[in-house]
């Protein structure tokens, strides 16, 4: 069957991004998202509906050729539910296990990919008994729905340990070794249903307050076939289809595993302008059943998010190389309203523009 129509779990930019990639393989675009201002609204039919909405679902079911989502907070119960009726990519397994930051790390040590020295945490003992064992500082975690930071807490002496378990709450949580890491790194990979798989070139991403800030294409990164041998052992375990990004950790002794997001990433937002084939033309062309494009970057390039609110567009379009993305978001401290794209010919050139269009930035 031809594939026409990409039903979307979500409606926010990730999902406008889809839609817009979709757009030029003849591929449509419907959303089930409760928010009545969603980001993607203007460019795909929009469902306005929880994502466990029995009818609502059925009717994505209806208008939908494959099923894909956005973002991995959707409720898994939903995914299942909608596979039982159509084709759904990724594999809600895939779903399920980056939902809880305990089954994620568990997959990843079985798989043989390092990760930081962990510990469940479902009481005040068991987070000093953990204490005992990794030593300060460490890191606690919510095992589920945290994001840009939320939902953990650096614990660096005794004083800290009640503090963090009023910031976590009362949710499960894990326990981590703090990494020393020298750099933030994610690897995004996209694999079709047929095992043909791609990977994009490392970014270097740095983040404030829990936030991706900026990101960077590095070409001929000496850890780039590391880090493809740890994503490909994932997406293999999972038989997955679509984009998945695996962010990791530095390390003087080699790479360790932070966590996966099974949908295109933030980190990735640089292969719109940067990449022969963006990170969502790709999982589009996965889900579709299509064939994979090119990976490989075009030049230097990043991405710097807008934080809180947009720079001014005429400022950032004046500069050379400079490719504005407005989500349409109202403006709100710490929110995610948009990115901007930066393209030179030299890594000279990048390094001028980028400072050029931190200037410009509200939160810079």
């Amino acid at each position: 069957m031809s594939i026409r129509t990409v039903g979307i779990l979500g409606g926010g930019q990730l999902a406008r991004m889809l839609a817009l990639s979709g757009y030029p393989l003849g591929l449509e675009a419907v959303i089930l998202e409760p928010a009545p201002d969603a980001c993607a609204a203007p460019v795909a039919r929009h469902i306005k509906a929880r994502y466990d909405d029995i009818q609502a679902m059925e009717t994505l079911c209806d208008t939908s050729d494959v099923i894909t989502w956005e973002f991995e907070n959707v409720p898994d119960k939903s995914a299942h539910f909608l596979a039982s009726r159509k084709k759904v990519y990724p594999p809600p397994a895939a779903l399920a296990v980056s939902q809880d930051r305990f089954s994620e790390k568990t997959l990843f040590t079985r798989l043989g990919i390092a990760v930081p020295a962990f510990h469940t945490v479902d009481s005040r003992e068991d987070l000093v008994n953990g204490l005992e064992k990794t030593g300060f500082p460490a890191v606690l975690k919510t095992r589920r729905m945290g994001y840009d930071g939320k939902g953990q807490a650096v614990i660096r002496n005794e004083e800290d340990i009640d503090r963090s378990l009023q910031l976590t709450g009362t949710h499960s949580c894990i326990l981590e070794d703090f990494v020393p890491f020298t750099r933030e790194i994610s690897i995004i990979a996209a694999r079709s249903n047929s095992g043909e798989t791609v990977f994009y070139p490392l970014s270097e991403n740095t983040h404030r307050d829990g936030i991706l800030r900026y990101a960077r294409c590095t070409f001929n990164d000496p850890r780039q076939k590391e880090a493809e041998s740890m994503i490909r052992r994932i997406l293999n375990e999972l038989s997955y289809t679509g984009v998945l990004a695996l962010e990791l950790f530095d390390t003087p002794g080699g790479l360790l595993a932070n966590e996966m997001a099974p949908r295109v990433h933030n980190s990735g937002h640089w292969t719109i302008e940067g990449s022969v084939t963006s990170q969502f033309e790709n999982h589009m062309r996965a889900v579709a059943g299509l064939p994979l494009g090119s990976t490989a970057a075009r030049g230097p390039v990043a991405m710097l998010n807008c934080i809180g609110a947009m720079p001014d567009r005429e400022q950032v379009l004046a500069i050379e190389g400079a490719h504005y993305h407005d989500y349409g978001k109202k403006p709100r401290v710490g929110r995610k309203v948009g990115h901007i794209t930066v393209c030179a010919a030299h890594d000279a050139e990048l390094a001028e523009r980028l400072e050029a269009i931190r200037r410009l930035l509200p939160d810079s």
